[in-house]
């Protein structure tokens, strides 16, 4: 019995230590995970104040030498004796405008398909149409300027806008936004419907998604007191599926500010205001990509200013997207 009681205690002795060594390895494991996570969203926040501190050390001769007025100005001139004159405000207002035209096109055609995909299409095609929307998601951006360059942009200048321009040749405000001298290869519209291509995917990809959470009972329901598709969509899909929808567009509306090289190729690069959209005009990371190689003093340092306004400018897209969906989320918790 003093020898089981004696093999007993060693035993329970040898178990005590090898769960002291694998308890301790395993809050060293933790303590190691815990400390690899912080220091990885600790190094996303530095990389974001650096490239913020470079971007205003960068722009500040451009501030100082041209203050608010280079929000306001329309001429960029760089090569202007004896002082430059730099001005902001016809690429603001070609990416404001380029975005929000894509959108306009991009966002009605990708729920709808989002729709289709989730509600009415049948099963042997659902898959194709998906791998080929996944497609033109990773076509690189370049491909699409080539593509807008070569393609699009004569086929829409030849074809589709002077049809645009002679039907509405007599309808006043109209007239002016699809006015006929301007039409061109290059112009805003050609680079709008491009980016609504590009953000397309996306939008679609995004949305499938989040209408695929609506629980079947719902909808279910709603078809068996007599609701049709539409009613189901607009009673019962949309607005379970708002947050995710809106987190998406916003998502896409980004994507849009600060496309590069499609916009490039096609868009003109022509820093002028035009109350035509089939006129050309640039953006602000199109005016970065096209001069920034050749640029230097002054001049190097009003691109860099540009890179700012636009890094501002997504933050506050970004920012109000996330101050709706809050407003959303808690209207829907109430």
């Amino acid at each position: 019995m003093t020898t089981i009681s004696e093999s007993s205690k060693k035993l329970d002795m040898a178990l005590s230590k090898d769960r002291a060594r694998v308890l301790k390895s395993l809050v060293l494991s933790d303590k190691l995970f815990s400390f690899a996570t912080r220091a990885a969203a600790y190094a996303v926040l530095i990389l974001l104040a650096g490239i913020i501190i470079s971007l205003i050390v960068g722009a500040w001769p451009a501030m100082k030498a041209f203050g608010f007025e280079f929000l306001v100005t329309r001429r960029w001139a760089p090569q202007l004796e004896p002082e430059p004159v730099l001005g902001a405000l016809a690429p603001i207002y070609g990416t404001l405008v380029s975005s929000f035209i894509a959108m306009l096109i991009a966002v009605p055609f990708g729920l709808g398909i989002a729709i289709f995909l989730t509600e009415l299409c049948p099963h042997s095609i659902r898959r194709p149409i998906r791998l080929a929307i996944e497609l033109l998601a990773g076509i690189p951006s370049i491909i699409y300027g080539m593509w807008g360059f070569f393609v699009l942009g004569p086929f829409l200048a030849n074809y589709i806008e002077p049809s645009i321009v002679s039907a509405v040749a007599n309808i006043p405000v109209l007239n002016s936004i699809f006015s006929g001298e301007m039409v061109s290869n290059l112009s805003l519209f050609n680079a709008s419907l491009i980016l609504a291509i590009m953000i397309l995917p996306f939008i679609t990809a995004i949305a499938v998604d989040v209408f695929s959470t609506v629980p079947p009972v719902l909808k279910e329901a709603a078809y068996g007191i007599g609701c049709t598709t539409w009613e189901v969509v607009n009673n019962v899909v949309l607005p379970f599926t708002r947050v995710g929808v809106v987190g998406g567009v916003m998502l896409a509306l980004g994507r849009a500010l600060g496309e590069t090289m499609a916009v490039t190729f096609i868009i003109g690069n022509s820093f002028k205001i035009s109350g035509s959209i089939f006129a050309p005009s640039t953006t602000i990371s199109a005016a970065i990509a096209s001069e920034f190689a050749e640029s230097e003093g002054l001049h190097q340092s009003a691109l860099i200013l540009l890179g700012l306004l636009l890094f501002v400018l997504t933050f506050i897209v970004l920012a109000s997207a996330r101050f709706m969906l809050m407003r959303l989320e808690k209207r829907a918790g109430a």
